[in-house]
């Protein structure tokens, strides 16, 4: 046999074992269901890709926006549906100082850190711990193991998500850390686009939307906060009553595309399950209410979903849907007076919410 022939024996046996590897540890999209409740869930990025539901008629829709295949969320850079971090949200100059020590951080948006970074877990693959699709609580579980210097964070973090549908129609979403071995910043954010019309049905403007919130932690032009507290009080921001949301947002400054910011979630205290948010959709009926142990939660009104080519080939737009995304304050590693998301080795994170979806008639 020549050399060639031994070199391309060795490149297709290569190939091989590259290919066995890759459909034992693959990406796939997993389903959990119960009667007409169904999500699912790909461990690219440990993101929800459907959320299937009746409305006031009986008929089923998918009310997330995403992708019909995995290969098409590898190229998303809206984060649709994702678990993303080791820090959600932006930090200012992408770096933070712990214990003394400046740490630098994967800037990816212009000089700041965005979502944990290019290659932050919302881009990466997680493994399947354990996948109930039937039964009483069907559930799926996934983790991702965070080497120590990735994206520039300190120390090994094992991270966990776990998402299950219980009765009835409820969708619960628990997210878990262990810093293992250096205490590092972390705040984990489900990062779902929400269209309770269905994903297909336009914009969210005519939706009528209540937030358990007071204050905001308002932003400067990078959309970095201040470190200060805002009332909502006579502002856009007011949504503690139910408010319609195509009047708020055209009352927001001209150079604004419409909602990004951190709500202070009323009442917050300790590991305790809050009220945080309520929305509406008319035209089908269909209710969501969010509850949360987290601090703050940001809306966001899809204001840079553009033209994104979407499930089915449905093209979505601005304002397309509306995240609500739980999660500790933006840039905390950088505002003392903000709730620390320093985690330590032997001092676990959790971070709980609670979908709970009904019809008004």
């Amino acid at each position: 046999m020549s050399k060639v022939s031994i070199f391309l024996c060795f490149i297709v046996l290569s190939f091989g074992i590259v290919l066995a590897h890759s459909s034992k540890n693959g990406l796939g999209i997993y389903e959990i269901k119960k009667g007409d409740f169904s999500v699912k869930v790909t461990n690219y990025g440990a993101r929800v890709v459907s959320v299937v539901l009746p409305d006031k008629y009986g008929k089923l829709a998918d009310v997330v926006l995403g992708f019909d295949t995995v290969k098409e969320y590898m190229n998303d850079t809206s984060h649709f549906g994702a678990i993303v971090g080791r820090v959600a949200n932006r930090i200012a100059g992408a770096k933070f100082t712990l214990n003394g020590k400046v740490y630098k951080l994967d800037a990816n948006e212009n000089t700041s850190m965005l979502h944990g970074g290019k290659n932050g877990f919302s881009q990466v693959a997680w493994k399947v711990k354990k996948h109930v699709k039937y039964g009483r609580s069907p559930y799926i579980t996934l983790t991702y193991h965070s080497v120590d210097g990735e994206e520039g964070f300190p120390g090994d973090v094992l991270a966990s998500v776990t998402y299950a549908l219980l009765e009835p129609y409820k969708l619960s979403v628990t997210m878990k850390a262990k810093a293992l071995n250096k205490a590092t910043p972390v705040n984990l954010a489900q990062h779902s686009y929400w269209n309770l019309g269905g994903h297909t049905s336009g914009n969210i403007l005519s939706d009528e939307l209540q937030i358990f919130a007071s204050h905001i932690t308002p932003v400067d032009q990078k959309l970095i906060p201040t470190g200060k507290f805002a009332s909502v009080k006579n502002t856009p921001y007011d949504f503690l009553k139910p408010r319609v949301i195509n009047g708020p947002i055209k009352q927001l400054p001209n150079d604004s595309r419409g909602f990004d910011i951190n709500y202070v979630v009323d009442g917050h205290k300790g590991q305790k399950m809050k009220p945080i948010a309520m929305v509406y959709n008319k035209k089908s009926g269909r209710v969501m209410k969010l509850s949360s142990n987290a601090p703050g939660v940001q809306l966001y009104t899809g204001n840079y979903v553009i033209d994104v080519k979407g499930k089915g080939g449905f093209i979505y737009k601005p304002h397309a849907a509306l995240c609500l995304e739980t999660q500790g304050f933006p840039d905390a590693v950088n505002h003392p007076n903000f709730p620390s998301q320093i985690v330590y080795p032997g001092k676990d994170y959790e971070h709980g919410m609670l979908f709970v979806f009904s019809i008004k008639k």
